[in-house]
């Protein structure tokens, strides 16, 4: 499984998980997925850990992941073209995320970890899975 899948199934209600894969899978209809990232209403709310509104600072979200056990990479899947699909250092996703692209997810921990930044300024939280 690699790390798009093992977001999604983790993550997402269980059913629209084969979707969202069968979406992302395909180059064609890939970006059907990430545009559903910028109103998102499909994380599974067990796993949503919501970020106060004043903790919403890149470095904030960064020392968050950090100590729930994120890396230094991560994993992007994304509406901005230009980060969607890369593994990416942290600070950095993180920074362009703050800098406008919306509709993200960063996978830090196959499964286990993950940030979520919606189109909305309160539409951001971590997701954990013991």
């Amino acid at each position: 499984m690699n790390d798009e899948e093992a977001l999604i199934r983790s993550f997402v209600v269980a059913t629209k998980q084969e979707r969202y894969i069968g979406f992302l899978a395909n180059p064609k209809r890939r970006g059907k997925a990430t545009a559903a990232l910028l109103h998102f209403g499909d994380l599974d709310p067990r796993w949503v850990v919501p970020l106060p509104a004043g903790k919403q600072a890149a470095e904030e979200i960064e020392a968050a992941l950090r100590s729930r056990g994120a890396g230094d990479t991560c994993h992007v899947i994304s509406y901005g073209e230009e980060i969607d699909g890369r593994q990416m250092a942290l600070a950095e996703a993180l920074g362009a995320v703050a800098n406008g692209c919306e509709g993200t997810l960063l996978s830090c921990l196959p499964g286990r970890l993950a940030y979520f930044a919606g189109e909305a300024p309160h539409n951001r939280c971590i997701l954990v899975r013991p």
